[in-house]
């Protein structure tokens, strides 16, 4: 008896902590919760006070424009005659800029639209002038092509969000509808991006807005819409950012004639919500999408990217610079055309003679 009186205020005296420790436990979680909440909703804030009010000072230039296919022979043995009922053109959209990688990124993207038949390739690069090097390698491509000069106005190249890639893309919709091109399938792809060929005969078929998986996004891998029953039902992105259609850029293609009933179609300088905006433009509902991908399963462009190196500076003498015996003057004035590297007769990096195998300077 004693026993049981001494033992029963021990176990209510442990009940009793035990239930605190829950409901601190439970305040504890609340609080995190609620600061993490307060915390996204002030970053979103701080969003919207920086890009609530900007000016839209877009300048842009066509440098060249070729509207002569020269690619037949890739792809004549399969290609039929579209006289009556043509193949839509698909305006696949690049924004490039210049940088150590840019000749390397377009040769390569090059070569796969070399293979895509009726596709016009409009190149929107952030600069104020053309540049005539990169004008006539997509000369040698043989693909029907405009090359814009279209610089990201200097009020957002200081801002903490840098919105990359809009003014390029502002221009090429300007283009479009400039040029009043009102059939035909738009495509946003980068020039670091890569595609399968599958995805060119997939988007060419969009009535209204085609979407379909882009792999190597975000913390999940993968940015794509969630299909069931054949009917996209929800989003899966590992950044939704309140965001009413949280996809990829390189993840949809819209139809020029469904995108021409919008009058008020663009792009705003708004970093991490431009694909949003620009859906909302254009008046996207759910219903409107139509997946591709085989009902999304399969992935047909990644978002690869290039590492970014600052192109080095090469001290070479005025002498080989001139010499027509030695290859390195030529390739390496070559190489400083294209912004891969720099070369100088005073200051820089020592060319290597590696004859000698030691530091000589040519």
């Amino acid at each position: 008896m004693l026993l049981r009186m001494v033992f029963t205020p021990v176990r209510n005296m442990t009940k009793a902590r035990n239930f605190a420790f829950l409901v601190m436990g439970a305040l504890l979680v609340f609080a995190v919760l609620s600061l993490l909440s307060s915390a996204s909703s002030a970053a979103s804030d701080d969003i919207n006070k920086e890009y609530s009010t900007v000016p839209e000072n877009d300048s842009m230039a066509v440098c060249f424009e070729s509207f002569e296919d020269t690619r037949r022979l890739l792809y004549s043995s399969t290609d039929t005659d579209n006289s009556v009922h043509p193949e839509p053109i698909i305006y696949f959209v690049t924004p490039t800029y210049p940088r150590r990688e840019q000749v390397a990124e377009i040769t390569r993207l090059g070569q796969t639209l070399m293979h895509v038949p009726y596709l016009h390739w409009i190149v929107a690069d952030d600069t104020p002038v053309c540049n005539n090097f990169l004008n006539n390698l997509l000369k040698k491509f043989g693909i029907p092509y405009t090359h814009i000069a279209s610089p990201m106005p200097e009020f957002y190249r200081t801002k903490k969000l840098v919105p990359r890639g809009v003014a390029n893309r502002r221009a090429a919709l300007a283009w479009i509808r400039n040029n009043n091109k009102k059939t035909g399938v738009l495509y946003f792809g980068d020039d670091d991006n890569t595609f399968d060929l599958k995805l060119f005969s997939e988007i060419r078929s969009t009535k209204k807005v085609s979407m379909f998986p882009v792999g190597l996004i975000g913390d999940y891998a993968i940015s794509t819409p969630v299909v069931k029953h054949g009917k996209v039902d929800g989003f899966f992105d590992s950044w939704p950012a309140k965001r009413k259609w949280p996809v990829d850029m390189a993840g949809f293609a819209v139809n020029l004639e469904y995108m021409g009933l919008s009058p008020n179609v663009t792009m705003p300088y708004k970093a991490g919500y431009e694909e949003d905006d620009f859906l909302k433009s254009i008046g996207l509902k759910m219903q409107d999408i139509e997946p591709k991908a085989n009902n999304c399963t399969e992935i047909l462009v990644w978002h690869t990217q290039t590492k970014n190196n600052k192109p080095p500076k090469i001290r070479i003498s005025s002498g080989i610079l001139r010499n027509n015996q030695v290859n390195l003057g030529v390739l390496l004035k070559k190489l400083e055309k294209m912004g891969v590297s720099h070369i100088s007769q005073s200051e820089g990096k020592y060319l290597q003679n590696d004859n000698r195998r030691k530091r000589a300077r040519l």
